[in-house]
């Protein structure tokens, strides 16, 4: 029986068995037989695998949990998946994805540069570049140029959702990928090979004296509980937003800039210095906050995304809804947590970094609980995902499990996701206007 050896996440209606370390990091993680393919994978695509690799790779088994469907052929949604995984240097998914494709029939001529693809996909590329660093940007422009009836090649509004969701998709999972320092797989280059070590992956966590860790523990859970007895207490709307302002105005580095990727990943990017910026840079005017009442993903996006793609808004709420409600209710060395605080303030801190303000909450909760290592790593992770290293992984939550902060990884994942692909849709609302 095939087992998963590295899984996304599981969720099971008798629970998740807590996965066990087969190493001393979160590369090796191992859910081994207790996730079974019950859905009814897709059997072609675990044939095709195996015959061409002599087995079925981590990405692949979960994917084939996924039915074909949509409007998009399966080569291309592969093209695509590796053009926005690239905008992150994520060689790892690039060359998943790249053996997908060629299984799928693809020309292998695409995968040496985007001008041997087809016009129509390489239009994609400044919507893809924007949903990668800076969705904020993304207008009715932007969609107009692309399914208007005068655009050559043209997109249909069906075609364009299964494409941005395949974008945004493939940009937080590399976001997963290289905040969990996945290891290549034996295929890869780099896999199974002696080489340096890399900071893509994240070595054991160095030892730290263990009163500080516990300590760091027990700041936070009396933190959480403080912040579960004031929130009967009211707080005009004025210092609401001041406070959203402030979280969002805050100068966080991110990790140092890695050096250059490989050729695999460089000759499917086009304009690579095009990068994430601040939402909001100091001194300088930012652009206008998305507020959460004008536009959801729970009152707009997913009913447009169901109207357009029949069964995908059903599909990315499901997994919205799996993420925000994980919990193990545990922290450290503690049983019977409720995080529930802690979790909502990660996945708003996130919306935050991309400039999506929820009006009934208070941001000074995310100031609280977020300690300044763990938001190094969240916006590392979320905004320069190919920048992250051991050092920042382990700044933050040292007394922590490796499980609680993939926990972490998951949350920001769909967070980044769910932001990304609201302001596409308000760009495409504002369009069918």
């Amino acid at each position: 029986m095939l087992s998963l050896t590295v899984c996304l996440y599981c969720h099971q209606e008798h629970g998740v068995e807590v996965p066990r370390a087969l190493a001393s990091g979160p590369s090796a993680l191992s859910l081994q037989k207790r996730c079974m393919l019950k859905e009814g994978p897709n059997q072609d695509v675990l044939i095709e695998s195996f015959l061409s690799l002599g087995r079925v790779d981590h990405v692949t088994m979960v994917m084939a949990l996924h039915p074909l469907d949509g409007p998009l052929p399966r080569h291309w949604r592969h093209y695509i998946a590796l053009m926005a995984a690239a905008r992150h240097h994520c060689s790892y998914l690039v060359q998943q994805h790249s053996t997908g494709f060629l299984e799928a029939g693809g020309e292998e001529s695409w995968l040496s540069g985007l001008e041997h693809a087809p016009t129509k996909l390489h239009s994609l590329q400044t919507l893809n570049k924007l949903l990668a660093h800076r969705p904020w940007l993304i207008t009715q422009q932007h969609i107009q140029e692309l399914v208007c009836p005068g655009a050559d090649p043209r997109w249909s509004l069906a075609e364009l959702i299964h494409a941005v969701v395949l974008m945004a998709h493939a940009h937080s999972l590399s976001s997963f990928v290289w905040g969990c320092g996945l290891n290549p797989e034996p295929d890869h280059i780099g896999g199974y090979t002696f080489q340096p070590p890399s900071p893509s992956h994240l070595p054991r966590s160095p030892h730290s004296p263990a009163h500080e860790d516990a300590m760091e523990v027990e700041v936070l859970m009396k933190r959480m509980v403080e912040l579960q007895q004031q929130q009967e207490e009211e707080c005009t709307q004025e210092e609401m937003v001041t406070r959203f302002e402030r979280e969002r105005s805050e100068s966080i580095p991110t990790a140092v800039v890695r050096g250059a990727p490989p050729d695999l990943v460089l000759c499917l990017v086009e304009e690579p210095e095009f990068r994430y910026e601040d939402f909001a840079p100091r001194g300088e005017q930012a652009p206008p906050t998305m507020r959460a009442q004008d536009y959801s993903w729970e009152d707009h996006g997913f009913s447009l995304v169901n109207r357009l793609l029949p069964d995908m808004g059903q599909l990315l709420d499901e997994k919205f809804q799996v993420v925000s409600n994980l919990t193990y209710h545990r922290m450290a060395m503690h049983e019977g947590v409720d995080t529930h605080t802690l979790r909502k303030a990660l996945w708003n801190y996130i919306h935050c970094l991309y400039g999506i303000r929820y009006d009934d909450y208070d941001y000074g909760s995310v100031n609280v609980l977020l300690e300044r290592s763990l938001k190094v790593y969240v916006k590392t992770m979320a905004c320069h995902p190919e920048q992250t290293t051991a050092r920042v992984y382990h700044a933050f939550w040292r007394h922590f499990r490796h499980s609680e902060k993939v926990h972490a990884n998951l949350i920001v994942m769909e967070a980044r996701l769910q932001a990304a692909l609201l302001y596409t849709l308000r760009a495409i609302t504002h369009y069918m206007r």
